[in-house]
């Protein structure tokens, strides 16, 4: 018998974000191996909730079924990558476009193009090919994960401007506006600050490929 929104699903999300997750710091140790340094920070993984996964399906106007939850809606598993620099960033996305039984369906590319509030991301949605027979009945099945890149910045604002809109209903609605001025201001110079790690990066990189010669 089925339980909840993801019926005998929740078990299958969860090995696939499982072997995810496992297959992306493989590439972080190949990386580490042949350059010294880490592809990410870190990684963290969630199969998305029960109550989160409802309130979307009514909030986008489709049935609150299983078959919403793993075909219409895209971010039943989730993952985000935080990375040190945006270099980074664009290397986990080459990899992924690569990964084998995996292709990328859509990007949102929220660094280049931040939301007006300053948020930052690189936002993309995997289809992945899996043994586990999916809701269709076809097996392999097909079975989707939302991914979203950040650098250590953006994550950090993320997290604060989460913990802001928790809030936002208490208190005065003024000083709640002049709170949102300065998380944009802040994310500003977060990103121009992304901007000058990344260069003084490449400024060491040059120096060491110099001194080796």
């Amino acid at each position: 018998m089925e339980s909840g929104i993801y019926g005998n699903y929740k078990p299958v999300l969860e090995d696939i974000s499982k072997k995810l997750v496992e297959q992306l710091k493989k590439v972080d140790q190949m990386m580490l191996q042949e350059s010294g340094e880490h592809l990410f920070e870190h990684i963290s993984a969630r199969i998305k909730s029960e109550d989160s996964m409802r309130e979307k399906c009514r909030r986008k106007g489709v049935a609150e079924t299983t078959y919403s939850a793993l075909k219409v809606m895209n971010d039943a598993i989730g993952l985000r990558i935080v990375c040190s620099f945006m270099d980074d960033i664009e290397t986990c996305i080459s990899y992924l476009r690569t990964m084998p039984k995996c292709r990328i369906i859509k990007e949102k590319d929220y660094i280049k193009h931040a939301k007006d509030n300053g948020y930052r991301s690189f936002h993309l949605i995997l289809e992945i090919e899996d043994e586990h027979e999916d809701v269709e009945g076809m097996c392999p099945g097909h079975f989707y994960a939302e991914v979203q890149l950040r650098t250590i910045a953006m994550d950090s604002w993320a997290s604060l401007e989460h913990r802001l809109n928790y809030k936002k209903e208490e208190g005065d609605p003024d000083r709640h506006a002049l709170i949102v001025r300065e998380l944009k201001k802040c994310a500003d110079e977060l990103a121009s600050c992304d901007i000058k790690m990344q260069t003084i990066r490449k400024m060491i990189a040059e120096e060491n490929g110099r001194n080796d010669t």
